[in-house]
């Protein structure tokens, strides 16, 4: 199969490249390439961000948070994790079946002695346990499907990164599948690297290295460049393209318990009522009324926050607890 070869490991540019690859490479022949990222957690399409993250996490371990073009559930990427893509011409949407493009990585896999299976809507398996999700999509009459392989991925971080309470927000979007999972390293021969994992894969899915790469000029790349800058790294995408959502939270703190109920329609919050027994003198509902339409994050809630002298409205109730109960 021909190919192309990807260094980057900004997700940003990896996604754009997908989406670039599927629409505007003229290619009548299929082709692949593999990829990684930086820490990263991928989001689905069709997925809430806010409830498939674990924001606090991620902010305090400088992780990115991207939205693929793809649906599927929520994935964490390092440097551990090797991605693949195939963009297969596809003259009948009818026949596209998942599994039969996962077939030349379980056969590649095969080839270096893992035995895996296809399972499940989107998953590879090792042993019953996941190395592997995938997801597709299609434009033009071709099927873009790419998909992750697990070789040395830090699991704790992704467990922590992906790690929300799934009662705090109801959401129209898709709820991720937390699997059981591997790491593909742990079935290979002790001290295999991933490169060495990445050149055997390429070699197979190549055709033993006799096929033909597909070199990107200069104007394919400075158009993804482009897309990854003004589309898929901006707060609009990334957040903003999320279903509306309503969320509820509350704690108690030393002074008095404060409950959050809040509606969010494209990452702005429509509506929000603060609620609990705080000793404020002035009626929190103008810090309600501030806050429609504003962009749900930290940075840019706290800055209506700090147009207000909070101990008026919320007591000894502080700002980074009021914080808390509306983000951790």
């Amino acid at each position: 199969m021909r190919y192309l070869k990807n260094p980057s490991t900004n997700p940003y540019f990896n996604l754009a490249l997908d989406e670039y690859a599927m629409k505007h490479i003229d290619c009548d022949e299929d082709f692949f390439f593999l990829w990684q990222n930086e820490p990263s957690v991928i989001i689905g399409k069709n997925q809430n961000t806010a409830e498939e993250i674990n924001q606090k996490f991620i902010d305090e371990k400088g992780i990115k948070i991207a939205r693929r073009v793809s649906g599927g559930g929520a994935v964490y990427h390092d440097i551990g994790n090797l991605n693949f893509t195939f963009v297969i011409n596809v003259d009948d949407p009818g026949k596209v079946n998942y599994k039969k493009f996962v077939q030349p990585v379980i056969d590649a896999l095969a080839s270096m002695g893992v035995k895996a299976e296809a399972s499940g809507r989107n998953d590879i398996l090792v042993d019953g346990l996941k190395i592997s999700g995938n997801a597709q999509r299609m434009a033009n009459g071709k099927l873009m499907h790419h998909g992750t392989l697990m070789f040395d991925v830090d699991v704790e971080t992704l467990v922590e990164a992906l790690n929300v309470d799934p009662d705090k927000i109801t959401s129209k979007g898709v709820k991720s599948v937390r699997s059981r999972v591997t790491n593909i390293k742990e079935h290979l021969p002790e001290g295999t690297t991933l490169q060495q994992f990445w050149d055997a894969l390429q070699f197979y899915l190549s055709n033993e290295g006799k096929d033909e790469e597909i070199v990107l000029t200069d104007d394919d790349i400075a158009k993804i460049e482009y897309e990854a800058v003004n589309r898929f790294g901006t707060w609009d995408w990334i957040y903003g393209a999320s279903p509306e959502f309503n969320l509820k939270n509350s704690k108690r703190f030393p002074g008095g318990r404060i409950e959050v109920l809040m509606h969010v329609t494209d990452g702005r919050i429509d509506s929000v009522r603060f609620i609990g027994d705080y000793l404020g003198i002035e009626d929190v509902e103008a810090i309600e009324q501030r806050m429609q339409g504003t962009r749900f994050n930290r940075a840019d809630v706290t800055v209506v926050f700090e147009q207000f002298t909070l101990n008026k409205y919320f007591g000894t109730i502080t700002l980074d607890e009021i914080l808390s109960v509306m983000f951790d």
